[in-house]
């Protein structure tokens, strides 16, 4: 828990600190700029307030490295939902506006964290796992993602 914290603080401050040109570069994620990777935040902090606000009615099915299922194919950003991701980081004409909408959303996900309690076993996905592995994943993700971020710029 105490590692999602660190890790999910330490992206947010990242992003915070790019300058408004770093948006247009290449990430570490094929076929996204840094602002569809940006934006795949967004998305992400999203998730984490509907999961931790989603108890589910089932025992955990997953853990938190059961959860991750690899592609055999590398992402080209051809995936829908990889084309929605780029499409709406390009509505995103300021990045301050992505930046601010990243802080804001992040921040309400990191304190649904840490109030929420570690065994409660949530639904997202289609899987089942408890608050405790589901944050465990986002930190594995959150970690590549902060590599991702900074390793090209």
């Amino acid at each position: 828990m105490d590692l999602f914290s660190l890790t999910w603080s330490a992206l947010r401050s990242a992003v915070a600190a790019l300058p408004d040109d770093a948006f247009a570069e290449p990430s570490g994620c094929r076929g996204w700029l840094v602002r569809d990777l940006v934006t795949h935040l967004v998305i992400d902090a999203q998730d984490v307030l509907i999961t931790l606000a989603t108890p589910a009615e089932t025992a955990p099915t997953h853990d938190l490295l059961s959860y991750w299922t690899p592609s055999p194919d590398m992402p080209d950003g051809q995936d829908p939902h990889d084309a929605l991701v780029v499409r709406l980081a390009h509505a995103y004409e300021d990045p301050g506006l992505l930046r601010h909408h990243l802080e804001d959303l992040g921040a309400a996900a990191g304190r649904a964290a840490l109030i929420a309690h570690p065994d409660l076993p949530v639904s997202t996905q289609g899987k089942t796992l408890t608050v405790r592995d589901y944050l465990g994943a986002h930190v594995l993700e959150w970690t590549l993602h902060h590599l991702d971020l900074v390793a090209h710029l």
